[in-house]
């Protein structure tokens, strides 16, 4: 199971408080299923699993929401240790 990637986007005029985080997790049967969570910061979030033959294109899909969610205003959160869950 990789780290997971958590971004936030805040922006007090227009009251946003979002988040949005992404992570790969091996499935039972050799897949890999990429794992997005989202929403308001503080409220619990909408999950979706998309699952991916191999790992390198579940790697390609996870950057790619990446990529999307930074475009959209959103920014990286540093984790630290107590956060891992």
């Amino acid at each position: 199971m990789s780290s997971p990637i958590i971004l936030r986007r805040v922006d007090p005029t227009q009251n946003m408080a979002r988040f949005y985080r992404i992570q790969m997790q091996p499935t039972l049967f050799g897949g890999v299923t990429v794992i997005r969570e989202w929403g308001r910061i503080g409220q619990a979030g909408t999950c979706r699993h998309d699952q991916y033959d191999t790992a390198e294109i579940a790697q390609s899909a996870l950057e790619k929401l990446w990529r999307s969610k930074l475009r959209r205003g959103y920014h990286l959160v540093p984790l630290r240790w107590f956060e891992i869950p």
